[in-house]
Parts: C-alpha cells; sequence; structure tokens
C-alpha cells in the first residue's frame, strides 16, 4: 500500500497520516486501526524513497497531500521515532499549505493511532483527534497501578452539556464470547462519540477505545453504564442496548 494509491472515499473529515521508519510498520498499523474505524482514510508514509529502512520527505510530502485531497479535510500526523519526528517537521516548515491543516502529536504509534482513527470515526474535529492520539499515552502505566484516566472533555461529542438534566446509570452483562475486546470495544466507543453525551463504562471514558479495552470486561462481567447532561437516560439506554445486541460481535 503506497501513500498515493487509491482509498476509498472517507466519511470523517480527519485523516490519519502514520510515518514509520518501516513500510511493513506504517502500513501494518494503518490496517489494524481501519479495522477499528473503517470510515477514516488511513495513509501510511513508511521507509525511504529507495524501499529502505527510514523516513523520506517525498514519502511524508506525498502522504500528506494524499491525506488533504479534499478541500475541508485535515490531518493527524503520528511518528515512530525522533528521526521522524525532524522529516515531518521538515516538510511542514516547507510547505505552509500543508501545516495549516495538520496536526503533528506526540503519541505512541499504534496506540495513538487506534484511538485518534475512533475518534475521527465518531465525528472528532483536529483538535479533538489529536488530543485523543495524545491521551493514548496515558492509558498503559505500570501494571496494577490501579489508576483510571478521568474523562477528558475532548472525547465527546461537541454537544454535550454536562451540567444540564439529570444523570443516569444502569448496568448491562456483556454477552460476546471474548468480551470486550478490541473490535466491540471500538464500535462502543464510535457510538458513544457521537451521541453527544459523556458517557462513562464502569468509571472510565466510554468514547475512549483504549479505556474501555483497558477494563477487562470477560463475557458474563456485569459493567456499569453513567452519562449525565441534557438526554442522559436516552444515551444509557442506547449505550445498554448495543452491548445487549453484542456490538456486532455475536
Amino acid at each position: 500500500m503506497s501513500a498515493t494509491a487509491p482509498a476509498p472515499r472517507a466519511v470523517a473529515r480527519v485523516r490519519l497520516v502514520l510515518v514509520s521508519h518501516s513500510a511493513s510498520v506504517a502500513e501494518g498499523v494503518c490496517e489494524l486501526a481501519a479495522q477499528m474505524a473503517p470510515g477514516v482514510r488511513l495513509v501510511p508514509a513508511g521507509g525511504t524513497e529507495d524501499g529502505g529502512i527510514g523516513t523520506g520527505y517525498e514519502r511524508v510530502e506525498d502522504a500528506l497531500r494524499a491525506a488533504l485531497d479534499d478541500a475541508d479535510a485535515t490531518a493527524v500526523v503520528l511518528t515512530d521515532l525522533g528521526s521522524a519526528v525532524m522529516t515531518v517537521e521538515a516538510v511542514l516548515e516547507a510547505e505552509p499549505e500543508l501545516a495549516e491543516r495538520s496536526r503533528l502529536v506526540s503519541a505512541p504509534f499504534l496506540e495513538g493511532a487506534v484511538a485518534a482513527a475512533v475518534t475521527a470515526h465518531g465525528g472528532g474535529d483536529l483538535d479533538v483527534v489529536a488530543r485523543s492520539a495524545e491521551h493514548a499515552g496515558t492509558m498503559f502505566g505500570a501494571a496494577g497501578d490501579g489508576d483510571t484516566a478521568p474523562v477528558p472533555e475532548t472525547a465527546v461529542g461537541s454537544g454535550r452539556d454536562a451540567g444540564a438534566g439529570t444523570g443516569a446509570v444502569r448496568t448491562v452483562v456483556v454477552p460476546n464470547p471474548t468480551g470486550l475486546h478490541a473490535r466491540p470495544a471500538a464500535v462502543l466507543a464510535r457510538m458513544v462519540a457521537g451521541l453527544g453525551v459523556a458517557v462513562t463504562i464502569d468509571g472510565v471514558n466510554g468514547a475512549s477505545v483504549l479505556e474501555i479495552m483497558k477494563l477487562g470486561a470477560g463475557q458474563g462481567s456485569t459493567v456499569e453504564v453513567r452519562a449525565s447532561g441534557t438526554g442522559a437516560a436516552e444515551a444509557v439506554d442506547a449505550v445498554v442496548g448495543a452491548i445487549e445486541g453484542g456490538l456486532g460481535d455475536l
């Protein structure tokens, strides 16, 4: 898969450019993230122009132009190692028309790509998608630390009003044979991101695929769905119904 290869029309306005020293790594992360967020344009920029290990100015520029092929499109750029950052910065400095529609973020390459893709699929704008990728870096600390990240304001729909209306809460049993693993977690996070209401699943941000996966909720687990703000009851009912229905995984 090359940076300039034809791609299906994306439904999300925010695209992702993944810059790696290895073409295989960039393409593999794109493939994985696409499984979680099929409506997002993901463009790999891996390796050098001659097919070697490293990063290349032209490959990064081509990838950015491919991602920004629509007038209203924007792009979040993730990199794997420090020298890749330097290559991206050189392109953005030399190409201001690309720089004004792009955001280079500091985030873990794989986790950041997955989190950003799911948030973009849910309709997040450039700022929201960028912060979602950056937030992924805080998700997996030392094992057993017991910390749970708070619900970030940027990860829920822009139409929410957390202080309005009343809260709602219900519990639901996870029916999926393998629990809330990557794919159903992504479906759930995309759904929550589009609700415009602050929703938590067992206390974590319901719009974050990584936080949902970190719960480790297996088949038969009971999880609590809680929402606040206008439309909270309807949002909780919708999320509970989706979980009971298996999130496309039954």
